[in-house]
């Protein structure tokens, strides 16, 4: 006898009998090729060669050799017979061989009515029996609970190539759960009440279902079957695992969970318009955690909100409670700067509506633009803002916008039916128009005489004592004309007196003003008298302040400047009142060289005119009518006087001239050939020259 792997070789006789060790079932008979005189000997032996794997077979003569080929290729079918599969499955070759396996074990599992442990073998078969026929043995026993089991098993061997066949089957397994939650509910009547373990789990397991294939499960097919069966919460959850964040938040707010919808609303990925969206709703539901959401929320805008915080404010609240719209509003305006005219006007209307009216007030003074260039001190409509006060009654408000408005006569006349003192005060803030103000503390004299039912002389000295408070601006006798016509003079005696002394204290200040503006006249006509016999001094060595010539050189080689009418045979000269003296035609170019580029040629221009009109008057003086030639001399004079504005306004040397030459460089721009000739130049017999020393 020989052992192999797998099989037993027996010798009988002249045969050897190959056994299964597992089945223990005669496989094979071998027969020997012997001969006549071998067989009537037969074979003496067996014997292996555990190294190579052979066998051999022996008798007197000969030895024969039996070889063992792939002896293991049919054991996963003794295997299989035996119903040893987990042996069977390792010894499979191929995938074909493994669903022959399955097969069997989901057969024997279905015969056994074990239709769980069915559906999971089924799911493993991928060849010899199709998706379509597993599904209708389990529908045709009406076993749901195993159908959905070898469908999520389906899916776990499915590839990520299947898309389609993915999206159908978790399709039906999801139809499948909610039959199954359905049914649940049915068999079970406390099932809801009480939640069964059961029950519990299956919503578990259908939840984490949907977590796992959101990706793969058509939104909107899903959706409706959900919304079928029923299911709002797994729907709700699901629509947040699409990110379907609306739906999330409507039902949220169905069941008035505030806080829930606002969590859904804070988070990054949700689009903001949700905020405007549901900010009615939101608001109705729980004003305080919908405010604190918005003030908590970045880059909401304000203005989009305005529909839902006026719905709020349009119901009815207590008296004690917290305005939440006029917290946020109050919020935006002095945290987050808003500049929005829509948002101040809805915070004014709200503080408006209020019985204390002191919201309102320091609104109306808050300069909310202040230190801003160019921008308004308020951002709400002053005109809006006058309506609703004046509708709502608030009449301190509407003296202020009036005052504000600059409608100063129209808050005055408010404030006097309000308060005398509000009217004063708003009297007294008119500073840049005398006459305004005066007729503002005359409406309110007016008032407050009018207004006075006491005795006559009571009234009177009321009337005397509100005069000390105008400060002076009103008199007595503005006020006279106020009291009834029959009212005695003696009663104002002491005001009339008094006024009168103030009258006369006036007198003698004009006075006094009228002799020092006649003493200060007689001075300037006598300084102006001084100055038509001022003269000046000159030396005969003085020299021209420009060419450093002698001022009164009578050589005749100097030229005569143009436009001018020399004294004999001296050339016209300027002398300044600070001693320097220049030629005519000397200072007018220095002051054109120095002067700006326009100025130099106003200067030109003028002397050029000069020139023109003496060389006309000459030929008038020749031959011409003596009219024309005094018109040339009257426009000759004037040219030289607006000459002499140009160039001898001031001296060059000390005033504003000389100062701005400071700033100019020492060699201007068109010396640029002066600058050259200064530089040095290396020459050629520099370069012959050779260090001798000197002899010491």
């Amino acid at each position: 006898m020989a052992v192999s792997e797998f099989h037993f070789l027996l010798l009988i006789g002249n045969k050897v009998k190959v056994v299964n060790r597992i089945s223990e079932h005669i496989i094979e008979d071998l027969h020997f090729d012997l001969t006549s005189e071998s067989a009537s000997r037969g074979i003496i032996g067996l014997c292996s060669d555990a190294t190579a794997g052979l066998f051999y077979a022996y008798d007197q003569n000969s030895v024969f050799q039996v070889s063992v080929n792939d002896e293991g290729r049919d054991m996963w079918k003794v295997y299989l017979d035996m119903k040893e599969y987990a042996a069977s499955l390792a010894n499979c070759r191929d995938p074909f061989q493994r669903d022959q396996v399955y097969l069997v074990q989901a057969d024997a599992a279905f015969s056994s009515r074990d239709f769980q442990r069915a559906a999971s073998f089924y799911a493993k078969i991928n060849y010899i029996l199709s998706f379509e026929e597993v599904t209708l043995k389990f529908i045709s026993v009406g076993e749901q609970d195993a159908l959905r089991t070898f469908l999520l098993h389906r899916l776990d061997n499915l590839t990520k190539e299947d898309k389609c066949q993915i999206t159908m089957i978790s399709t039906w397994a999801t139809e499948l759960y909610l039959d199954k939650i359905n049914r649940l509910l049915l068999e079970e009547d406390s099932a809801v009440e009480n939640h069964g373990v059961e029950y519990q789990s299956i919503i578990q397991e259908f939840c984490a279902f949907l977590s796992d294939s959101k990706d793969v499960l058509d939104e909107a097919t899903t959706m409706k079957l959900l919304e079928s069966y029923g299911r709002v919460e797994e729907l709700v959850y699901f629509a947040s695992l699409k990110e379907q964040h609306e739906i999330v938040i409507h039902h949220y707010i169905q069941q008035g969970e505030t806080k829930k919808a606002l969590e859904v609303l804070q988070k990054p990925a949700v689009p903001i318009d949700l905020q405007y969206k549901f900010a009615p709703d939101l608001i109705a539901l729980d004003a305080y955690e919908t405010v604190e959401s918005w003030m908590g929320t970045k880059n909401l805008n304000p203005r989009k909100l305005i529909p839902a915080m006026m719905r709020y404010s349009s119901e009815p609240h207590a008296k004690n409670e917290t305005h939440e719209v006029i917290k946020y509003l109050e919020f935006c305006v002095h945290r987050l700067h808003n500049e929005d005219p829509g948002i101040h006007n809805l915070l004014l209307s709200l503080y408006a509506k209020q019985e204390d009216d002191s919201a309102l007030l320091r609104f109306l003074q808050c300069k909310f633009g202040k230190g801003r260039e160019n921008g308004p001190d308020f951002f709400y409509d002053p005109k809006y803002a006058l309506r609703l006060c004046l509708k709502e009654k608030r009449m301190r408000a509407c003296v202020h916008i009036y005052s504000m408005m600059s409608m100063h006569e129209e808050a005055v006349a408010l404030a006097l039916q309000v308060d005398p003192e509000l009217a004063m005060a708003e009297a007294d803030k008119v500073e840049d128009d005398e006459d305004l103000r005066k007729k503002l503390w005359l409406m309110v004299a007016k008032h407050v005489i009018e207004q006075e039912k006491g005795t006559k002389r009571e009234n009177i000295r009321k009337a005397i004592a509100f005069l000390k408070e105008t400060d002076g601006l009103l008199k007595i006798e503005d006020i006279l004309p106020f009291f009834p016509d029959f009212a005695l003079i003696d009663d104002f005696k002491e005001a009339i007196c008094s006024s009168l002394e103030d009258y006369n204290k006036q007198i003698e200040e004009l006075k006094q003003e009228m002799n020092d503006a006649t003493h200060g006249a007689d001075n300037i006509r006598n300084d102006i008298n001084a100055l038509a016999q001022r003269y000046a001094v000159i030396d005969k060595d003085e020299d021209c302040g420009v060419c450093r010539r002698k001022i009164l050189n009578v050589g005749g080689d100097y030229r005569m400047s143009r436009g001018y009418t020399s004294v004999g045979p001296i050339a016209p000269f300027y002398v300044f009142p600070c001693g320097h003296a220049f030629h005519s035609e000397c200072l007018i170019a220095h002051v054109t060289r120095c002067t700006t580029e326009s100025q130099a040629e106003h200067i030109l221009d003028l002397q050029k005119q000069l020139t023109l009109l003496g060389d006309g008057a000459r030929k008038d003086l020749n031959g011409s009518m003596f009219e024309d030639s005094v018109s040339s001399t009257t426009n000759a004079d004037k040219l030289r006087s607006q000459l002499d504005d140009a160039v001898a306004g001031e001296c060059p040397f000390c005033g504003e001239l000389m100062i701005r030459e400071i700033s100019l460089p020492f060699i201007l721009a068109d010396e640029s050939r002066e600058v050259n000739s200064w530089t040095i130049k290396p020459t050629n017999n520099l370069l012959n020259l050779r260090s001798i020393s000197l002899p010491s």
